[in-house]
């Protein structure tokens, strides 16, 4: 689909505005973002903050009008250190553990921190530039609780977030997957998918020609939480639609979508007809539809 061509869905539960996404820690680094597409389309906006400068200049030199971004360490608003790593991909307000990284191929010379810088970190809820917030994507090296902990008022408005969480970690003194899990638990949200799941292999075995090379040790991964479907009475309408629009174009996650329609159905938001319209769009193997363009 070519970016000025109508999105069925889109058109079927019409959102009031476009959907709202913030990206924390946006350096382009790891690829394209999950909104490419829905950014593509122009069916979103991104208020994206990062503390590195190159980064930083190359999102502005490539934005849309759609985009803005923020030279702004978002944390829990005290003062901090932001460490910079040789790698710029594990740059971190926490300091890298040295005995943790030595236990994996090159990590230690990649965690080697070759600059400190003192900055002033802000709260999630009180960064004026985030009017709204549907989506988070975040990925800021083992800060991510201190994010969610500074942004419960701005986050209840969300449905979905995708995060970095790590099961061995890295950073002293760094969350663990299971506290960032029971935090988020708490303000809503499940756990929906994984979207990449990193693991490496243990030293001293290695393979010389690839540093990547990994067996079964998880190291850390990149997984969706969503606002919790099975208690839609929690959503509002506006939020059920952000959610159908996020699920289908960001993860392909056309059950969810559907779901989410079928309860905008329920609540006399949309016509009836609209299950039927969505299902007959999804590609072939999706519940057994036709193949149609989404």
């Amino acid at each position: 689909m070519s970016n000025n061509e109508p999105d069925l869905l889109n058109d079927l539960i019409q959102p009031a505005r476009l959907t709202a996404v913030v990206d924390v820690g946006a350096n382009p680094i790891d690829g394209e973002p999950p909104y490419k597409m829905m950014l593509q389309r122009r069916l979103c906006t991104v208020v994206g903050f990062e503390p590195q400068d190159a980064a930083l200049g190359e999102l502005n030199a490539r934005k849309s009008d759609l985009e803005s971004y923020y030279h702004y360490v978002v944390g829990n608003g005290h003062k901090a250190k932001l460490r910079l790593c040789q790698t710029p991909g594990m740059t971190s307000l926490l300091i890298p553990d040295q005995i943790a990284l030595s236990h994996f191929a090159k990590f230690a010379e990649w965690g080697s921190v070759v600059s400190e810088h003192p900055v002033q970190t802000r709260r999630l809820d009180d960064i004026a530039e985030i009017r709204n917030l549907d989506f988070l994507k975040i990925d800021v090296q083992g800060s991510e609780l201190a994010v969610f902990g500074s942004g419960r008022q701005k986050l209840k408005q969300a449905v979905a977030i995708q995060t970095e969480v790590s099961f061995l970690c890295l950073y002293k003194e760094q969350p663990t997957f299971g506290e960032i899990d029971g935090e988020l638990r708490k303000q809503g949200f499940v756990p929906h998918t994984f979207t990449a799941i990193n693991r490496r292999m243990i030293a001293p075995l290695s393979d010389p020609s690839n540093p990547y090379a990994a067996m079964n040790q998880l190291l850390e991964a990149d997984i969706v939480y969503v606002r919790n479907f099975m208690r839609p009475a929690d959503m509002t309408v506006e939020q059920l639609k952000h959610l159908a629009m996020i699920a289908h174009h960001c993860y392909r996650s056309f059950d969810l979508a559907a779901n989410c329609v079928h309860q905008l159905i329920a609540r006399k938001a949309i016509p009836g007809h609209s299950i039927h319209d969505y299902m007959a769009s999804l590609p072939i193997g999706a519940a057994g539809a036709e193949p149609r363009s989404v």
